[in-house]
């Protein structure tokens, strides 16, 4: 590959961590799938981005926290009659309308404002049964009193975070403010606590169990987040190796190591490759 593309291929593959499983059906006894907390986008999509780099990664090898959040509506027999409102973007509505749900919200609700007069009613769809909550880079006061309504007033209804990520890498030269800034925003105003999909909570591992029928003694959870990937590994009983090439490095692992260690540690995922 020239070097731009490695460059593509690498700003991908950071957004990702890798569980590395083993598996006797497989030539070389290991299977790689790839777990995200990034909800932007879906499987699909992503699929097709691993494809346009030149990596062929089948969407059900793909488990992101957008598809997460679909699951959770779908194993926990979510009301196919109510709707889901959603504060994010286009990857958490394609599952959802994948999983057969109706979404609403999104990134049209990105470009609404709200004129605040005295005699202001802000309405809300009274059959909204669940708020799903990821990274929304358009995220405004419209689409968060539209959530707010519907978790305070809507009886029974759901409040569902993708992921709590602090911050992530969306360029290469600094943080910017992750799902966690829009979820705490939505906490704020209800004063309530989601359930949280994504990783650090173990729900992404019922489907990689069920899938691949295998213990998680036998797999092992490669990332570069302590407090999400590796802490992700920790609860779901596996193997754990944290690469120093995103959020955690060599420079602040020491202080931001004290709570959760991982395993093993390397400088790059590409060490790997040295002992395969």
């Amino acid at each position: 590959m020239e070097k731009s593309q490695n460059l593509c291929v690498w700003r991908m593959l950071r957004s990702f961590s890798i569980l590395l499983m083993h598996l006797s059906s497989i030539a070389m006894g290991k299977k790689l799938v790839f777990v995200t907390n990034n909800s932007t986008k879906s499987r699909k999509q992503y699929a097709k981005k691993f494809l346009s780099l030149g990596i062929l990664v089948n969407e059900d090898e793909i488990f992101s926290s957008s598809f997460a959040a679909a699951m959770y509506l779908k194993v926990n027999d979510f009301p196919r009659e109510k709707k889901v409102y959603v504060i994010g973007e286009e990857g958490i509505l394609e599952e959802l309308e994948q999983a057969g749900f109706t979404a609403l919200g999104g990134p049209a609700d990105g470009k609404k404002n709200i004129e605040l007069k005295s005699d202001c009613l802000f309405e809300h769809d009274k059959n909204v049964g669940a708020v799903i909550v990821g990274l929304d880079q358009h995220i405004n006061f419209y689409k968060l009193q539209y959530g707010t309504l519907c978790i305070r007033e809507n009886p029974g209804c759901l409040f569902i975070a993708t992921n709590r990520d602090a911050v992530g890498h969306l360029t290469d030269l600094q943080e910017w403010p992750g799902a966690g800034c829009m979820v705490a925003a939505i906490c704020g105003t209800t004063q309530k606590e989601p359930i949280t999909v994504g990783k650090p909570s173990t729900f992404l591992m019922d489907f990689l169990l069920q899938k691949y029928n295998i213990t998680t003694s036998r797999m092992c959870m490669v990332g570069d987040r302590l407090d999400t990937d590796i802490l992700f590994g920790q609860n779901a009983g596996c193997r754990t190796l944290l690469v120093f090439s995103g959020v955690t490095n060599e420079s602040n692992y020491e202080d931001l190591s004290k709570e959760v260690k991982p395993e093993y540690y390397t400088n790059s995922i590409a060490d790997m490759l040295r002992y395969i």
